[in-house]
C-alpha cells in the first residue's frame, strides 16, 4: 500500500490523498486549492494520474478545500462514487453550485471590465458541471462497516468539524488506516462532540492549529463587546462568514443575547444565498446536532435571511447601522465585497474576523495591517477597524487534537501530519513525538510514501 499526498500537505488547502492497495486506487477528499497565486494555479494543472484508474472517492465533509476539485475530477472522466454522510452530500450541494456561480460571475465581471491576463477569463468549473458531479454522490450512515470489494471496507464516524463532517476508516486487508478530515472542538457550540477511536495501524491527522491553543475567552462575551463598540459609533459591522457552520454558530450566539435582551435595536441580516440555504440544511437535519426546536425558533426572529439580489442591494446602500453576516469567509469573493466596498474606508465601520484566514486571502491582509485591500479591480484604502475573535474556531486546538490520538491503542505504526502551513505542521509533530512518543512525519506534497 501506499499513499500519495496531492494537497493539504504544507498547505490547508486542495486536501487530495490518494491510498493505493494491489487491488484499488481511493482518493480521499478532493479539495480546491485557495489562498496565494502559487496555489490558485495548482487547481488549473492536469491531474497526476489518470482519473478513470480511481475507484472510489471519500468525502470528509463539504467545505470547498475538500470537496471544491470534485467537479473537475468527474468533468474530467472520474467514472465512480462520491462517498460521504447524507448531510455531507447536502452541504456539498449548496456549497459547489455556489462555487460555480461565484466563477462564472468573476470570469464574466472580468472579462466585461477588461482586468484580465486571460482572453477570455474562463471558470474552472460550471453549473452543469457541478450537476453532472452530484449525481455520483453516494450516501451512508455513520458507525456502519460497509465492502468496496473483498479486500476493503470502511465505515464513517462522526468528526464534529461541520454538520455531517466523518473521520474515514479504511480496513484494507485487516490494517486499518484513519483519515482525520478536519477535526471539531471538543466542546462545539451546536454540534456533538467528536468520536474517538481506539484502533488505527496508520493515520492521518489534521494540524491547522496544531501551534497554538485557543483563548478562554466568552464567545459570546467578545461578540456582544464588537457589537456595542460598532454601534456607539454609529456603524456598520461587517462579518466575513463561512456559510456552513460559523454562520450558524454566530446566529445562534446573537439569538442567545436577543433572548437576554443585551443586543441593541438595529436589523441584523444573513446576506448569502449560500448561507441560507446551508441554515436550512441546519435546521432540517435535527438529529445531527444540539439545537432545540426553541433555538431554532429564536434563531428564525433574530436574523433576517438574504437571497435577493434586490434586497442585498438595498442593504448594502442603506448607510445605517447593522450587522451583516456576509460569505465568503475568507474575503475571497461573494457578497462580503459589496459591503466592504462601501464601508471599509470608513473608520466608524467595524470588519470582525471570526475564522481561520489562509495565507494570500484578502482576510489574512485585513489582520495583517495592510493600509488597502484590492478587489473588483481596484485598491481599497482600509480606515474601517478591524478586529478577530481567536476562540472562534471549528477547528481542534493543539490540547483538543492531543486529547483525541491518546485514545488510540496502541499507537499508530505511523501517523502523517498534514492540512496546516508548514510551522503548525511541524510544531505539532513535535509535540506529538515529545507527549505521546508516537513515530510521525508531516507530509510533503506530491510525495509517496509506503506502508508496511
Amino acid at each position: 500500500m501506499k499513499l500519495t499526498f496531492f494537497g493539504g500537505a504544507e498547505t490547508v488547502t486542495g486536501s487530495k490523498i490518494l491510498l493505493e492497495t494491489e487491488t484499488k486506487k481511493v482518493l480521499i477528499d478532493c479539495g480546491l486549492f485557495q489562498g496565494i497565486k502559487e496555489l490558485r494555479l495548482k487547481n488549473w494543472e492536469e491531474f497526476p494520474i489518470e482519473l478513470n484508474e480511481i475507484d472510489a472517492v471519500f468525502l470528509t465533509h463539504a467545505h470547498l478545500d475538500h470537496s471544491g476539485y470534485l467537479p473537475i475530477l468527474t468533468k474530467n472522466g472520474y467514472k465512480g462514487t462520491v462517498n460521504c454522510t447524507k448531510a455531507t452530500k447536502e452541504l456539498a450541494e449548496i456549497i459547489l453550485l455556489d462555487s460555480a456561480k461565484i466563477q462564472e460571475e468573476d470570469a464574466n465581471r472580468a472579462n466585461r471590465y477588461g482586468y484580465t491576463k486571460h482572453k477570455p477569463a474562463k471558470p474552472l468549473y460550471n453549473v452543469d458541471d457541478v450537476k453532472q458531479c452530484l449525481s455520483k454522490f453516494k450516501t451512508f450512515e455513520l458507525y456502519k462497516w460497509h465492502n468496496i470489494d473483498n479486500t476493503i471496507k470502511f465505515k464513517l464516524l462522526n468528526s464534529g468539524h461541520i454538520l455531517g463532517s466523518s473521520f474515514v476508516v479504511l480496513d484494507v486487508n485487516g490494517k486499518i488506516i484513519v483519515f482525520s478530515g478536519d477535526i471539531g472542538r471538543k466542546k462545539p457550540l451546536i454540534l456533538p462532540r467528536y468520536d474517538y477511536i481506539k484502533k488505527a495501524d496508520y493515520l492521518v491527522v489534521e494540524s491547522t492549529y496544531g501551534n497554538r491553543i485557543h483563548g478562554e475567552n466568552s464567545v459570546t462575551s467578545e461578540l456582544l463587546k464588537y457589537i456595542n463598540h460598532t454601534f456607539s459609533k454609529g456603524g456598520i459591522l461587517a462579518i466575513p462568514t463561512f456559510s456552513v457552520e460559523r454562520a450558524q454558530e454566530i446566529i445562534y450566539l446573537l439569538s442567545k443575547l436577543k433572548r437576554n435582551n443585551q443586543l441593541p435595536n438595529i436589523p441584523i441580516y444573513l446576506d448569502s444565498p449560500m448561507g441560507v440555504n446551508a441554515t436550512n440544511v441546519y435546521f432540517a437535519n435535527k438529529n445531527n446536532h444540539k439545537l432545540t426546536d426553541e433555538d431554532i425558533n429564536y434563531m428564525q426572529s433574530t436574523v433576517q435571511l438574504v437571497t435577493s439580489i434586490d434586497f442585498s442591494k438595498a442593504i448594502v446602500n442603506d448607510k445605517n447601522p447593522k450587522i451583516v453576516l456576509a460569505g465568503s469567509g475568507m474575503v475571497n469573493g461573494g457578497r462580503i465585497l459589496h459591503y466592504l466596498d462601501r464601508l471599509i474606508s470608513d473608520k466608524k465601520n467595524t470588519v470582525l474576523i471570526v475564522g481561520y484566514q489562509a495565507e494570500g486571502t484578502r482576510g489574512r491582509a485585513l489582520l495583517s495591517g495592510d493600509t488597502e485591500i484590492k478587489f473588483f479591480g481596484k485598491y481599497h484604502k482600509i480606515s474601517a477597524e478591524i478586529f478577530k475573535i481567536n476562540s472562534f474556531s471549528g477547528h481542534a486546538d493543539q490540547s483538543e487534537l492531543i486529547d483525541w490520538l491518546k485514545y488510540f491503542d496502541p499507537a499508530p505504526k505511523l501517523t502523517f501530519i498534514n492540512h496546516g502551513e508548514i510551522h503548525q505542521s511541524q510544531n505539532f509533530k513535535v509535540k506529538i513525538k515529545t507527549d505521546l512518543k508516537w513515530n510521525c512525519t508531516v507530509a510533503k506534497m506530491n510525495e509517496t510514501y509506503y506502508l508496511a
